[in-house]
């Protein structure tokens, strides 16, 4: 908790006992705001939980956060409802007694919800078994069926209790709840036939009528349009957007069942909630003599049906009173008023008695059948302090008990505080407070006090009304100081009271309260004619709540104001004998918005709940106090004087204890009989010490048990052991040698096969054959060749070189037949001219090794490079090859770049854009080229044809390409002649010319002394050349 104080400025403390400023009642709203802002809605006074209503989801409520606060020390989170609930399980389950958790405050102010979240974490946190399932689940489930019953909209709250109620949730030994059972207290009867303006009837009947299913609706003779019935239509928020009532419906439908409600038992109950709500509609008119009649018995025929009673017996008794004149009974009529009164008292009676009946079922549910002693923990949810605009005798009630519980606070918390410390000798700064027990004797008082007053007026004979009782107030109780009315006011108060009205000055500020119906509502009177009606019904639950023992019973029953005395007294005794742990609701504003923090009304709420007191009792107190003799036997093995057995007094034992602990003389003091700390953290520390012992207590003591445990177990497991070893060795001996022998034996056949293996297949060499062709085929897979140029492949033994054989020639055709099918049409064409430069060129020209490695084209030239004029002339013709080529004048010899073009018809040698010449394929005799590796050819024409000069002598960079597809279209035998030293060409028709190929220092073409053409090669890229040529012929050829 320390290390938030760092953020106090911005959060606030967690604890007000590190306020500053603690007796400053400023300083105290301002640490509750700042913290409200940062959403942090709890805070501390010592033990004291101070909870301020959100009015929205903060998502502090999930599994996680109960797991985080379960068993942890109570200073050492945040606070938390969840940390007081804990605290409260765990001193119970290590004390063995019994607790109570009391939540107070305002109604609004969320307790309520404080309780709720009590129970889940109860529900989730605590050790539960399979069969106790079913208690946890009841317990939790019993909490939104007296929500629906007991529970109702008013201005300042939309679920206001409307009752008070006391759980206690039952534990064992071992701190599993195992049952429960609840006391209510003060039903707000009236709320059934009246609510002001803002306000809502009981939850159940809106739920009801929202969620119910039609059928049950229809056999109940309801509509879902709540503004059709009376009793619930008029604080005119019959619809309100803020609860959604079915939803509602289908929670409680479920709880229900969970807690073993029968079929009957619903059909009974929603038959009395309907008939209520059929009552409430019930009109009367006055007849000629002033008797009530009621002209539309629709309704009274819905009552009787829903309530198992005779119609007619049914509107007699609501419209008559059956009196007793000493030994006659007379039957009287009633006016409209008072048969309206009549009508709601019926009303009253059977909601109140049938929620009795309620809460009776839900106790036989959550009943315990083992008999046990059992721990309890308590949870107190009361109406809180209620001040309306118009306050009557209901607002009295809740107001007396809140004043009875604000006392239990003063005399256990502040009262009881300073006389323990008075007792024990401990110094104490006396603190001045308010005790309240002056107005508690004010409306309790016997004989003389509010309530002995108004029962008086109740029974005493004559007329009495509520201003006869006002006045007999004036007369008996006028001069106490916290009592005022209007009579008795000085001139200013007069003012704020009317005639019909009185104000008690309450621990928590003045509250005016209107004595119209006071004595009816303490009366509570249910005429006897009505109540024998109700004695005879045949609903089941009626026929429990109204018993014929009644009628029988003459004596007056006790008033409503005086029941409610005695059940708050017998509370209080039950609170009295448990240890409390206190949970203050405070609500930030009125309007039931998030993020809206009143100062006037949360200081008007600190004043009443007494915090400061509270406060400032903690400042100049001690946080914790214990018996000598408890303390000692908790934390006795802390010191190696006290444990295990101290023989001397108790008070001698603590202080050798503490000393050897080492608490400082600040942190402690020692009464007579109690050892006194004052700070949370001297206890935590020594609580700690003392978890931390006990652990290595018990660490100890199963350290010595396991170790006796393990010796037991190792000494079975190593004679076992022996016992698994010695059969096992013996197994795996016995499978040694059966392996063994197997091994020799095929080792054996092994050697015999080998020694036999060249003979034919026999029974000795037959299994060392298998093996043989085995392992080679195994191994030939790794050794297949990859293409049909690897001849490699893997030697075989001499009896299978025959089937070696068999499978190369297999593979090598699979080869064969992979390669071929992935050659495409484009590469067998190129491949297919390959061939035919193959035949005409292989052995017979120079260079041709090194063209084998260059792929042929299509073309050398583009269209593109083609002059148009040119192309729209032989456009006739399809071009199939284009060369550049430099052409050689047949008498001069001189060079000039020319185009080749061959076509399908003929062969065209073009000038830019002329056709210098065309030789038709038919006029051809043929092309002849040297045997050296010269780029010249010399195109032969025929002499017959006049259209030719002569042979055309043309120099191609890629002749070998060339002249294969001048070959292919020509498509003639021996078109290509390759020549050595020289050859003839015509140069004219008559006259021929000599070209003269030989080698020579350089590369070389020119015209020689004689005339004649010489082409010159160098003699080392000749030589060069042959090597090559012999290097790659083979493989090429191949």
């Amino acid at each position: 908790m320390e290390g938030t104080l760092t953020a106090r400025d911005k959060v606030g403390v967690q604890d007000f006992v590190l306020l500053d400023e603690h007796t400053n009642e400023s300083a105290f709203v301002d640490n509750l705001r700042k913290r409200f802002s940062e959403n942090l809605i709890y805070t501390y006074i010592g033990t004291l939980l101070v909870s301020v209503n959100p009015y929205q989801e903060l998502g502090i409520y999930n599994v996680n956060q109960m797991e985080l606060y379960q068993g942890v020390n109570f200073f050492e989170l945040p606070p938390h409802v969840y940390a007081i609930a804990d605290n409260a399980y765990r001193l119970m389950c290590s004390e063995l007694n019994n607790h109570f958790i009391l939540i107070s405050g305002e109604s609004g102010a969320g307790k309520t919800e404080a309780s709720k979240k009590i129970l889940q974490y109860f529900a989730v946190t605590c050790p539960m078994t399979e069969s106790l399932q079913v208690a946890r689940d009841r317990l939790l489930l019993s909490n939104p069926v007296l929500e629906a019953f007991g529970n109702a909209k008013t201005p300042r709250n939309d679920n206001s209790s409307r009752f008070g109620k006391y759980m206690d949730i039952q534990f064992d030994f071992q701190g599993i709840p195992v049952g429960g059972h609840i006391i209510s207290y003060l039903i707000e009867k009236s709320r059934v036939v009246h609510q002001n303006r803002g306000e809502r009837n009981f939850h159940i009947f809106y739920q009801l009528l929202a969620g119910g299913e039609a059928e049950r609706l229809a056999y109940l003779g309801l509509e879902r349009d709540p503004l059709l019935y009376k009793y619930l239509s008029q604080g005119r928020c019959a619809k309100e957007t803020s609860v959604n009532d079915k939803n509602n419906w289908k929670t409680v439908s479920d709880a229900f069942s969970a807690i073993d409600f029968t079929e009957a038992d619903l059909e009974n109950l929603f038959g009395i909630i309907a008939s209520v709500l059929h009552l409430g509609n019930i009109c009367f008119e006055e007849d000629k003599q002033g008797c009530a009649t009621v002209p539309d018995t629709h309704e009274i025929k819905w009552v009787a049906k829903l309530l198992g009673v005779y119609p007619s017996v049914l509107l007699e008794a609501l419209t008559h009173r059956k009196m007793e004149a000493k030994a006659e009974e007379v039957i009287c009529p009633l006016t409209p008023e008072l048969s309206v009164y009549a009508r709601d008292a019926m009303a009253k009676a059977v909601y109140g008695r049938t929620f009795t009946w309620l809460v009776d079922k839900i106790n036989s549910s959550l009943a315990n059948k083992d008999f046990t002693k059992k721990t309890v923990i308590g949870l107190l949810d009361i109406y809180g302090f209620e001040v309306f605009d118009k306050n009557g005798f209901e607002q009295f009630c809740i107001n007396y008990c809140n004043e009875k519980l604000q006392q239990l606070l003063v005399e256990r918390t502040l009262k009881a505080e300073q006389a323990e410390y008075e007792v024990e000798g401990i110094e104490w700064e006396p603190i001045q407070y308010f005790n309240n027990k002056i107005i508690c004797d004010l409306v309790e008082e016997r004989h003389r006090g509010i309530i002995s007053i108004l029962d008086e007026e109740c029974i005493r004979p004559g007329p009495a009304t509520d201003l006869s009782f006002l006045e007999k107030l004036e007369e008996k109780v006028g001069k106490h100081a916290h009592f005022e009315t209007r009579k008795l006011a000085g001139p200013r108060g007069r003012k704020r009271i009317g005639w019909m009205e009185f104000r008690l000055l309450h621990y928590a500020g003045e509250v005016t309260y209107c004595t119209n119906g006071f004595l009816a509502k303490n009366n509570d009177l249910l005429y006897r004619h009505l109540k024998e009606v109700l004695c005879r019904s045949r609903n089941g639950i009626l026929r429990e709540c109204f018993l014929v023992a009644e009628l029988e019973n003459r004596r007056r029953s006790p008033t409503v104001g005086t029941q409610f005395k005695n059940s708050l007294s017998s509370l209080l005794e039950i609170l009295i004998s448990k240890e409390p742990s206190y949970i203050r609701c405070i609500k930030p504003n009125e309007w039931k918005e998030p993020s809206k923090f009143d100062d006037c009304l949360v200081q008007h709420q600190i004043k009443y709940l007494g915090l400061m007191e509270h406060l400032r009792v903690r400042r100049a107190g001690f946080a914790y106090r214990r018996r000598y003799e408890h303390f000692l036997q908790r934390y006795k093995s802390l010191c190696p004087d006290t444990w295990p057995h101290w023989h001397g007094p108790p008070g001698e034992g603590v202080e050798r204890l503490i000393k050897y602990i080492g608490y400082k003389p600040e942190e402690y003091k020692l009464g007579k009989t109690k050892i006194f700390i004052r700070f949370p953290r001297t206890l935590f520390a020594t609580e700690d010490a003392f978890e931390f012992s006990k652990h290595q207590l018990v660490a100890r003591i199963q350290a010595t048990y396991k170790g006796c445990l393990g010796r037991r177990d190792y000494v079975k497991k190593r004679q076992a052991a022996t016992r698994l070893e010695a059969h096992w060795r013996g197994a795996l001996a016995r499978k040694e040698l059966k392996r063994r022998k197997w091994a020799v034996q095929i080792i054996r056949r092994f050697i015999k096969g080998f020694m036999h293996r060249d003979r034919p297949p026999c029974p000795d060499n037959e299994e060392f054959i298998v093996f043989v062709r085995k392992n080679y085929i195994l191994n030939l897979r790794y050794h297949v060749p990859k293409n049909v140029l690897d001849k490699s492949w893997l030697k075989p033994p001499g009896i299978l070189e025959n089937a070696s054989g068999l499978l190369r020639k297999m593979c090598m055709r699979n080869l064969v037949r992979k390669y071929c099918r992935g050659v495409t049409a484009e590469r067998k064409a190129l491949m297919q001219q390959k061939v035919v430069t193959s035949e005409i060129f292989r052995g017979k020209k120079e260079g041709y090794a090194e063209s084998l490695n260059q792929a042929f084209a299509d073309s050398r030239l583009d269209e593109g490079d083609i002059n148009p004029k040119v192309l729209q002339l032989i456009s006739s013709e399809k071009i199939q090859y284009g060369v550049p080529v430099i052409k050689y004048d047949r008498k001069g010899f001189k060079a000039r770049p020319r185009q080749l073009i061959l076509t399908q018809k003929a062969a065209y040698v073009v000038e830019l854009a002329k056709i210098k010449q065309r030789i038709e394929y038919s006029m051809l005799k043929g092309v002849s080229t040297s045997g050296l590796s010269d780029r010249l050819l010399v195109i032969h024409v025929s002499p017959e044809d006049n259209r030719q000069k002569g042979d055309t002598i043309l120099l191609c960079e890629h002749i070998f390409e060339a002249v294969t597809k001048l070959a292919m279209l020509v498509k003639k035998e021996n078109f290509v002649n390759v020549v050595k030293g020289s050859l003839q060409f015509y140069i004219s028709p008559g006259k021929e010319g000599t070209i003269v190929f030989h080698t020579g220092p350089e590369e070389q073409i020119y015209k020689d002394k004689n005339g004649q053409l010489t082409v010159e090669k160098c003699q080392h890229l000749l030589d060069k050349g042959h090597r090559r040529s012999n290097q790659v012929a083979r493989p090429a050829e191949a």
